[in-house]
């Protein structure tokens, strides 16, 4: 290996990005950013009453750690199911289960931290319509 490859690399996100979900991220830890391999990192705030788009992840784990705020996750097939998550709890979402994030505030945001077992950070997002199940 190089000495590029086995260098640390420091990311301070300073850049919003939209996402599949239609939510803001903060793009850290990915393929593009550092070389990862198999791992992205990020930041995604849900602003205050806003929810993500219905979404599966293909393919891939995703570890999520709430920082700010109280979440509802409704998931599975039509969404039928729902958690909620307030900061300093950890929610995981296996590979494929529809899923949807709805920040629980209507004047705060929500800030969470977003870890995948894949390098890249959307293109393996699925728009997922609980209605046609797809």
């Amino acid at each position: 290996m190089s000495d590029e490859t086995l260098s640390v690399k420091a990311i301070r996100p300073d850049q919003e990005v939209m996402t599949k979900q239609r939510l803001p991220y903060f793009v850290g830890i990915s393929g593009n950013t550092v070389g990862a391999a198999g791992l992205s990192m990020h930041v995604v705030v849900i602003p205050p009453g806003a929810r993500a788009e219905p979404h599966i992840h293909v393919g891939y784990e995703t570890g999520i750690y709430v920082l700010e705020g109280s979440v509802r996750t409704r998931w599975g097939e039509g969404l039928e199911h729902e958690t909620v998550s307030r900061a300093g709890d950890f929610l995981f979402v296996p590979p494929g289960v529809p899923h949807e994030a709805i920040n629980l505030s209507a004047t705060e945001p929500a800030r969470a931290v977003v870890a995948r077992n894949h390098p890249a950070e959307q293109d393996l997002v699925k728009p997922y319509a609980p209605d046609a199940g797809t």
